[in-house]
């Protein structure tokens, strides 16, 4: 095969290139912040501290990392670099994203889906700096109703709605040219796995992104052999509504 069908096209160049401008600039600015003060206020910590307080974060978070990034970039597409910068990928950008494709009926992995996701990670970031900084200012005169006890009930059902909406979502046949049929039966094998890791103590706490690692690979060689085996199918939109409209006329006659 030639090396131009694998050539990438002007926008995922301009994507990518500025994507990773952007990452690296981000890191130094982060990573510079601390030392800036460290120096100002001759505070600096040794190596030494540094990796006693820090080797139990990177334990944490670096499978997480990973994980998110294989997991999350397939449905992100090339808006992952914003995704990544800005943050909330789970519980606000991943969403968004699924949202926009299904409602504007695009398919994940295709230019147009690529550009929609792009679009919504855009849009939920530049609203929720909005968001940010009218709570900022608002927030000493907000606070007796932020602390009211109906709010903070009200609060604490916030992240079960998203993952609930999201889970809603997933049953979903899908969304673009093709419909997945039974496809929540993929992710019932993870499910006992970890459920049963988690009731004898094997899986414990902070070992989430690990557990993802994992059940990837389970959870895509399962989806493969069930759809070898027919029981997840994946069809065409097309042919589905072109089949019940026959049955529906079949019905009426």
């Amino acid at each position: 095969m030639s090396k131009e069908k694998y050539k990438l096209d002007e926008y995922n160049n301009w994507v990518h290139r500025f994507g990773r401008i952007g990452g690296f600039i981000a890191i130094a600015y982060m990573l510079s912040i601390p030392f800036i003060i460290g120096i100002m206020y001759d505070a600096l910590p040794t190596m030494s501290d540094v990796l006693k307080g820090g080797i139990g974060v990177l334990a944490l978070f670096i499978p997480i990392g990973i994980s998110e990034v294989i997991s999350y970039t397939p449905i992100l597409g090339s808006s992952s670099y914003l995704t990544f910068l800005t943050g909330n990928i789970l519980n606000l950008k991943v969403p968004c994203v699924l949202n926009a494709l299904k409602l504007s009926n695009t398919d994940q992995n295709t230019h147009e889906g690529d550009a929609i996701a792009t679009v919504a990670v855009a849009s939920s970031s530049i609203l929720t700096m909005l968001i940010i900084m009218i709570g900022v200012l608002l927030i000493v005169p907000l606070r007796p109703v932020l602390e009211s006890p109906v709010v903070s009930k009200a609060t604490a059902y916030i992240l079960p709605a998203l993952f609930g909406s999201m889970l809603l979502g997933f049953i979903g046949k899908g969304s673009g040219e093709y419909i997945i049929e039974n496809k929540l039966l993929a992710i019932v094998l993870p499910v006992i796995i970890v459920s049963l890791t988690t009731i004898f103590g094997i899986l414990s706490p902070g070992l989430e992104g690990i557990a993802i690692i994992l059940m990837l690979p389970i959870t895509l060689v399962g989806a493969r052999i069930m759809w070898k085996k027919g029981i997840i199918r994946v069809k065409k939109r097309e042919e589905v509504n072109k089949q019940a409209q026959e049955n529906n006329n079949v019905n009426k006659e």
